[in-house]
């Protein structure tokens, strides 16, 4: 008997950190001394504090089936989360509470897409968000933004992607993979753009904004854009700032005719999300925030010594990064040297020459980059760049 699958599936792949991930873990598994910088979650350990609620809810028997989109009490805490940090404003009910953000950006555009119709992605991007869009039966349109733009898009490329089918812009801000921040001043100006588009929702992808180090505090396109508010949705969690990524807490506030809409379909796939989780969520979010100025300055820290480490390593080079624990580091010149084809093959001839596990920048829609994880101990990201570095030195020797 032959199963007959979805043919949207077909235009889906794999997730290639994960597979990059994977490939490091079967080399573990082998005895091999692999390095794994692939993964996108915080080394540190969940705070206590978060812990301790999420046992005093199972002690409490807090164990039920919630309301579809989360519990009450989470919702009231996320609204003062957004008040008090982020100057926005919303009820309870629009408010969603999902399985990690990721559920919440596939209930998103599952809400808003039609076949065939358009989102604007942003390159580099996550590497979800294009094969999400295609689930979804939209079609991703990516624009390239480059190095001397500092990976961000500008109102003039924005402008020249918009057509009659554009539905959704997806902004993700600070970065994964480029670590770069959109200011205020660029926000403003994609923000003129966008007020003459009105059937363009715009998905601002805030996951990683505690995770920060610029002069001037977080802004996303709804604070500099205010008018925006009845098309924009605010996606956050607390798998970044807490590290808390097993947990698969995230949430979303935005436009109420967008969050019923992502309620009813979530009520008919995952339904609540873990009411353990919901319930150290609450407590993430109204507890003591000095975690994550602790964990912030060892990010940076660790981003000091990698910009300074990588710009000396024949073949590669990278820029400072605004938030984020990722470098995206070019490697053009290391695979040109090389005589190899792709950032797919540099990665795995580093896999296998210096046992070290980074993921090909093609995965995040730039050829010829490749993107390290510093969220690792020092001394793991010190000899990581020792062997990255010696072993560039002799291939390069070689070619």
């Amino acid at each position: 008997m032959t199963i007959l699958l979805a043919q949207k599936l077909d235009r889906v792949k794999p997730s290639a950190t994960l597979a990059v991930s994977a490939k490091a873990s079967a080399l573990k598994a082998q005895g091999e001394d692999i390095l794994d910088f692939s993964a996108g979650e915080p080394d540190f350990d969940t705070p206590d504090f978060i812990k301790r609620a999420g046992i005093q809810a199972i002690e409490n028997g807090l164990t039920k089936y919630t309301i579809v989109d989360g519990t009450t009490s989470l919702k009231q805490a996320i609204v003062q989360k957004f008040a008090k940090e982020n100057s926005l404003h919303y009820e309870p009910n629009q408010i969603t509470v999902s399985t990690g953000a990721k559920q919440v950006l596939f209930n998103a555009f599952t809400a808003l897409l039609n076949p065939g119709d358009e989102a604007i992605i942003p390159a580099p991007y996550w590497t979800s968000y294009p094969d999400m869009i295609l689930l979804a039966d939209g079609a991703p349109v990516i624009i390239r933004a480059d190095a001397q733009s500092r990976f961000k898009i500008t109102p003039i490329q924005l402008e020249s992607a918009i057509t009659s089918k554009t539905r959704i812009l997806i902004l993700n801000s600070p970065s994964n993979p480029s670590g770069v921040v959109y200011t205020k001043e660029e926000l403003v100006a994609l923000g003129k753009v966008l007020k003459n588009h009105p059937r363009i929702t715009i998905v601002t992808d805030d996951i990683y904004e505690h995770i920060l180090w610029t002069d001037t505090p977080f802004v996303n396109i709804l604070n500099a854009c205010p008018g925006l508010y009845d098309r924009t949705l605010v996606v956050n969690g607390v798998s970044k700032a807490y590290a808390m990524t097993g947990w698969r807490i995230g949430y979303a506030g935005g436009p109420l005719p967008l969050i019923n809409a992502m309620r009813k379909i979530q009520s008919q796939s995952t339904s609540n999300p873990n009411s353990i989780a919901q319930a150290a969520a609450q407590a993430a979010l109204i507890g003591d925030q000095s975690f994550i100025q602790q964990m912030k300055s060892e990010f940076k820290r660790r981003h000091d010594f990698l910009f300074e480490a990588i710009n000396q390593i024949p073949g590669l080079n990278c820029q400072p990064t605004d938030g984020a624990f990722y470098m995206f580091i070019s490697a053009e010149t290391a695979i040109k040297e090389m005589n190899i084809k792709t950032d797919v093959a540099f990665c795995e001839s580093l896999l296998n020459e210096a046992k070290v596990a980074l993921v090909p920048g093609s995965a995040f829609g730039m050829p010829g980059y490749v993107r390290m994880s510093y969220a690792s101990d020092m001394k793991l990201l010190e000899e990581g760049i020792l062997r990255i570095k010696t072993a560039l030195t002799s291939m390069l020797a070689v070619n």
